[in-house]
């Protein structure tokens, strides 16, 4: 069975200000707009996703909230998992992998350099860093989420 998985890079940032928490650090005037048109990019490709997981961070929150309301995803269904906040690439693979079985496209929303390596270590292809709010499109051939660990997937589609 086909699954997909986007991962996405979150938009642009402000750098933080002086003793600002990198958590806090919210969306430029720039990153909102890179946002809204990776939206459109995500409805002209795939016009819905199943589930939506996303780092809780401001930045990232932002970014996942404004691609669900390009895709007609209601925000109070993005799950924001604590775990996923500037996460290496295994932590984001098992969030994945306890997906529930009938997600079929998963957008994920996060950080780099754990959507970068993900992406290359579901593909087995070295990719560069994803710029702000790219997406990459992985499709993987499993029948359970769980599978996500021991299957390699393949480029379907990006926005880079």
């Amino acid at each position: 069975m086909q699954r997909l998985v986007l991962i996405c890079r979150h938009a642009e940032t402000h750098e933080p200000y002086p003793l600002q928490p990198d958590f806090e650090r919210e969306l430029t005037k720039n990153g909102l707009q890179q946002a809204h048109q990776t939206g459109l990019w995500l409805r002209e490709n795939y016009r819905k996703v199943d589930a939506i997981l996303a780092s809780p961070a401001k930045r990232t929150a932002a970014t996942a909230c404004t691609l669900a309301q390009r895709l007609y995803f209601e925000e109070e269904n993005i799950s924001f998992d604590p775990d996923l906040y500037n996460a290496r690439e295994a932590n984001l693979e098992n969030a994945l992998g306890k997906l529930p079985d009938e997600v079929k496209i998963v957008l994920l929303v996060a950080h780099n350099p754990g959507v970068t390596q993900l992406i290359r270590n579901l593909t087995e292809q070295r990719i560069p860093y994803l710029d702000p709010a790219n997406v990459v499109a992985v499709s993987l051939d499993i029948e359970k989420w769980e599978e996500i660990h021991s299957v390699t997937g393949r480029i379907e589609k990006q926005n880079m």
